[in-house]
């Protein structure tokens, strides 16, 4: 059962990007950071308007999407399934970077205002974050590496990309989330995080004290 559940952990809700990304903020700006649970898998998400160099490549092969989320999950079990790489991805081994395009809707029209928590990020620490995320990409004579060349709407997700992190039962999809979170300054541990729960209870603090990010009318002032 918890075999099944760390790598469950790594699936979600699809969606099609549909509408033009919102205007780019300047640098006085609160910036918001969208956290998502996906029932035992937590994504960190930003608005496309917001990616940076690093990111970019990500963006451009989502030109229509308003919204990239960004996860993290096992290469075995995500591309080829069935209970023995289940249980082998456990011991460790590839990662994936996952991104989900969402479009039209906001995250929390399409997840569930429970299920999302906005988090203001200053400039500085929004390029720290996506540092972190750019970095757990791997990387080929200047370009991300597709896990499925040329194939979108892979499972639950948009695309799947190479990683050069590793995923084992002690660095699950809610670890790196965690590590995401906390290379922006933010007060989040990813010590002992493996599963959701364990993840999400740090973030509802997040929406408690960060001034503004806490509901999508509030967010909509920071930007």
């Amino acid at each position: 059962m918890v075999v099944g559940a760390l790598l469950t952990a790594c699936g979600g809700l699809s969606t099609r990007a549909t509408a033009p990304a919102p205007p780019t903020p300047t640098t006085q700006e609160r910036l918001p950071v969208y956290v998502v649970k996906r029932e035992w898998h937590v994504d960190v998400g930003i608005a496309l308007a917001d990616a940076q160099p690093l990111l970019q490549p990500v963006a451009a092969a989502f030109p229509a999407s308003r919204y990239l989320l960004f996860g993290f999950g096992d290469r075995r079990y995500l591309l080829q399934g069935g209970a023995g790489n289940m249980a082998a991805a456990l011991w460790g081994g590839a990662g994936l970077v996952l991104v989900t395009s969402v479009g039209r809707q906001q995250p929390e029209q399409v997840f569930g205002p429970d299920n999302v928590v906005r988090v203001a990020l200053t400039p500085r620490q929004m390029s720290d974050l996506q540092g972190f995320i750019g970095r757990s990409f791997a990387w080929r004579d200047g370009a991300i590496v597709p896990a499925l060349p040329g194939s979108h709407a892979v499972g639950s997700y948009s695309a799947y990309y190479e990683s050069v992190q590793r995923y084992s039962a002690l660095h699950t999809c809610n670890t790196w989330a965690a590590e995401a979170l906390k290379s922006a300054n933010l007060p989040v541990s990813s010590s002992g995080v493996e599963f959701a729960w364990q993840l999400w209870e740090q973030v509802r603090r997040l929406e408690n004290t960060s001034p503004g990010a806490g509901s999508p009318k509030a967010a909509a002032s920071i930007r």
